[in-house]
């Protein structure tokens, strides 16, 4: 029985439609301050220190933005990383690199113990999928930290 391919064994058909934004139109990250400054044009900030929230930031070979997304939300003491999503929206926009950040509503910029594990999990899974992982920024509604200028990526 010869079935055409997108009936075979009843399985559906999926395509994926993506148009970059123009690249004259993307900023364009160099360093951990432009970042900070792109993520506080597009987070909500009267949530910054009421609960944490978990954001990436999907890039091009160049370092140009495709987008930024929240990916979760979470309480005043943590936040799930949603890895699956976050790498989701990576294969969806065809990035070719990432930098997560997430805020610490305590006002506190050291790392955690979780923070650096779920960094590590993170970058593991982006080497596997061939995205960089950048960097990891933690904000607070004062300021910012890098991990990868902290050496702990």
């Amino acid at each position: 029985m010869n079935l055409p391919s997108n009936e075979l064994l009843g399985s559906s058909q999926i395509e994926i439609h993506y148009k970059r934004p123009p690249l004259s139109e993307s900023e364009h990250i160099t360093c951990a301050e432009n970042v900070d400054t792109l993520l506080r044009k597009y987070i909500n900030h009267n949530q910054l220190d009421f609960r944490e929230c978990f954001w990436v930031i999907l890039l091009t070979n160049a370092n140009r933005v495709l987008a930024v997304s929240e990916t979760s939300q979470g309480t005043s003491r943590g936040v799930l990383t949603n890895t699956k999503y976050i790498f989701q929206l990576a294969l969806l926009t065809n990035a070719s690199a990432i930098i997560v950040a997430h805020n610490h509503p305590s006002g506190n910029l050291n790392f955690s113990e979780r923070d650096i594990s779920e960094t590590k999990k993170i970058k593991r899974l982006a080497t596997l999928m061939d995205i960089s992982l950048l960097d990891h920024i933690v904000i607070t509604s004062e300021s910012f930290v890098s991990m990868a200028e902290e050496n702990e990526l």
